[in-house]
């Protein structure tokens, strides 16, 4: 599995780059903020929203503390998606929230 710091997805957030992010918290735990852009994806509905994803993009997982996000990532990975769990998760996030 692969796996980015909560502090690269910052520096490449902050340098411009388009991200695809998606968040695997539930909407109640979104709703107290999230990375500007993130899509919210609650991990119990990842397997019934993956059609959604497109298998040439690359995604950062992100979830509270990177334990939700990384079984999200697993899971993506075995369907053959461009997946990279962000370790700390929300916890390690520095940057603006939305």
């Amino acid at each position: 599995m692969k796996v980015i710091s909560a502090k690269e997805v910052e520096a490449l957030f902050n340098d411009g780059k388009k991200l695809n992010i998606i968040d695997v918290r539930d909407v109640n735990e979104v709703e107290a903020g999230k990375i500007p852009g993130a899509v919210n994806i609650p991990l119990g509905l990842v397997e019934f929203r993956m059609h959604e994803l497109d298998k040439s993009k690359e995604y950062i997982m992100v979830c509270r503390s990177g334990g939700r996000s990384g079984r999200a990532t697993q899971f993506l990975e075995s369907y053959g998606f461009n997946v990279i769990n962000m370790a700390g998760g929300m916890l390690a996030w520095e940057g603006t929230v939305e």
